[in-house]
């Protein structure tokens, strides 16, 4: 039986005493989850909570390479904390909008421990609450891989600390105060709604953005569109009225602006039940016969050592991570594999190339899909790849997307360019740790918002499919290349950082930014920043490209045959559109 009948049956028993004159006993509030040790469930005023929080930051205020994962989630009421997010730490409201948990206080990233700068604060996350800090201001000085979610802040807030940051996402917010970027290079803001926006460097993009600053390219860099075509927010933990635990999965939205939670909420919402609840040492053959029949995959923290990848067969399956659960491949086998089937949600993960190398670490539908999801698209949202740095890494393509109609919302696809400085190896090197392509999309109608992809080997993002979109690009080359022979043999051009297959006639990608930084060999000349067919049907606008460290290498033009040199001399470059 299941838990709503069984409710259904005791609610009927105790009316039927309650009509023989006997007094109804109220039903207990259903317990909470068991979701171990490292995820803390706060009830508001609960002792001790503030003590703890503070804790796992010390862990982890400088844990850059940690194994340790954690995740505090904030039932609904009014808390009064100060929450310090460090590395590998997510935070997240359980109600059913963000105005459902108060935080009176601060839910902050800050850069203390690098003097202020922020250009590694990677790994965290705070969603689905609203803050109330004392003095109406906060802060989230952080780099990739550290999302902003469905938060509704109630001041201004910093997005550095002083020294330079290299970010960021906000998705579905709302600041009611101004938003100051201050040193931040970049920044992709989407469907929110601001008091308003100070500051600019290279690259900041807005999508549906109620009080963005007007499009502006090049000076300042502002580029802002009204609406974003396609999106489906994040999964979410919460509790239901009846004190039930889900998992809700937001309403598609097309032609979007502003928050998704204003008004009535729309989507779905899955009892826990429903869900498989893992943990490391859970088998990975329980988990694919979960999956296999049915059921979702909440996967709290910590690492997922795997011989054999999970694999997501049916439609509308949710697995989803708490506290940037991480899978790690161990066998040279993908982490993951997705079936070509509608409505798939995978969220809140990092994947970690292990030693063996994998041809593919995430694949999302076989080679050669076929199917028709536009009316329930898949989605890839707080994604996340790592090759290298913490331990060696090898892999052929971090992401390959064969599937039709897929959201990526917010991917890092990183090969590391630098490890852990306190451990005996970094782990990082163009012969140790070693990754051709970041992003390959074979499927048709596939949209990225907020896609970060740095130094692979090969092409950084390669795109195959039809009817591609792109929204907001960040690139680093790899900055190893030990010559300009061995990082391309069988041509001078290099590799490009975005790659659109020549046979493409259909492609969008706007406000892109691509940095070249080639520390082992600064005479190193990239042809092309961006490679496109010459098709009436591409359109790539608002780019930028950089020589970083005054000049270490030479990006030649920033699309094509289009625009100047990023060089020593003359580091920065932007072209407003290739093709109109």
């Amino acid at each position: 039986m299941t838990r709503e009948a069984t409710r259904r049956g005791v609610l009927a028993g105790i009316a039927a005493v309650s009509a023989t004159g006997i007094a109804a006993r109220p039903l207990p509030a259903p317990r909470d989850p068991d979701l171990l040790p490292n995820v803390l469930i706060v009830d508001p005023g609960m002792p001790g909570a503030q003590a703890r929080i503070d804790g796992w930051f010390a862990q982890q205020e400088r844990a850059h390479f940690t194994d340790r994962r954690y995740a505090v989630l904030l039932k609904p009421g009014v808390h009064r904390l100060d929450i310090n997010v460090g590395f590998f730490t997510q935070v997240a409201g359980l109600g059913l909008t963000p105005d459902a948990v108060t935080v009176a206080g601060h839910v902050h990233a800050e850069a203390d421990w690098e003097n202020g700068m922020a250009l590694v604060n990677f790994w965290r996350s705070v969603e689905n609450m609203a803050v109330r800090p004392p003095d109406r201001a906060d802060r989230w000085a952080v780099s990739q891989a550290a999302p902003y979610r469905r938060m509704h802040l109630v001041g201004d807030l910093a997005l550095d600390d002083g020294g330079w940051s290299s970010g960021g996402f906000m998705a579905d917010c709302q600041v009611e105060g101004v938003v100051r970027s201050g040193t931040q290079q970049q920044w992709f803001t989407r469907s929110s709604q601001l008091g308003g926006w100070q500051g600019a460097n290279w690259n900041m993009m807005f999508m549906g953005v109620a009080g963005a600053p007007p499009t502006s390219f090049p000076e300042p860099p502002y580029t802002t569109l009204p609406t974003v075509p396609v999106i489906r927010e994040k999964p979410f933990l919460h509790i239901q009225s009846d004190g039930v635990w889900g998992v809700f999965v937001p309403a598609l939205r097309r032609a979007a602006t502003g928050v998704s939670w204003q008004g009535r909420q729309t989507g779905r919402s899955v009892s826990l039940d429903r869900f498989l609840v893992a943990d490391p040492t859970t088998p990975i053959a329980t988990i694919n016969r979960a999956l296999a029949s049915g059921r979702h995959l909440l996967l709290t923290p910590g690492v997922y050592r795997l011989h054999e990848p999970i694999r997501v067969r049916r439609a509308d399956t949710i697995v989803l991570g708490l506290g940037l659960a991480t899978l790690l491949s161990e066998a040279g086998n993908a982490a993951m594999m997705i079936d070509d089937v509608p409505g798939v949600s995978l969220a809140g993960v990092l994947i970690d190339a292990g030693a063996q190398l994998s041809p593919v670490l995430l694949q999302v539908g076989p080679k050669g899909a076929r199917g028709d999801h536009h009316a329930n698209p898949m989605l890839l949202a707080d994604v996340f790849f790592r090759v290298g740095g913490a331990a060696v890494g090898n892999v052929g393509t971090c992401l390959e997307i064969n599937s039709h109609h897929v959201i990526g919302d917010h991917l890092w696809i990183w090969r590391a360019d630098h490890g852990d400085r306190e451990g005996s190896r970094v782990h990082v090197g163009w012969a140790e740790s070693r990754g051709e392509h970041g992003l390959v999309v074979n499927g048709d109608h596939v949209t990225c918002y907020g896609l970060f992809v740095e130094h692979f080997q090969g092409w950084q993002t390669l795109w195959n499919g039809e009817n591609g979109r792109t929204f907001f690009y960040q690139n680093e080359l790899p900055y190893d290349p030990p010559s300009q022979h061995a990082w391309r043999a069988d041509s001078d051009r290099g590799w490009a950082a975005y790659k659109v297959a020549d046979h493409v006639r259909h492609h969008e990608a706007v406000g892109l930014g691509v940095y070249a930084n080639f520390t082992a060999d600064p005479s190193i000349v990239l042809a092309s920043a961006i490679e496109v067919p010459d098709a009436p049907g591409v359109r790539i606008s608002n780019v930028t490209t950089i020589s970083l460290g005054g000049g270490k290498g030479t990006i030649a033009h920033p699309v094509n045959s289009a625009g100047s040199a990023a060089r020593p001399g003359s580091v920065r470059q932007t072209l407003r559109r290739y093709r109109e």
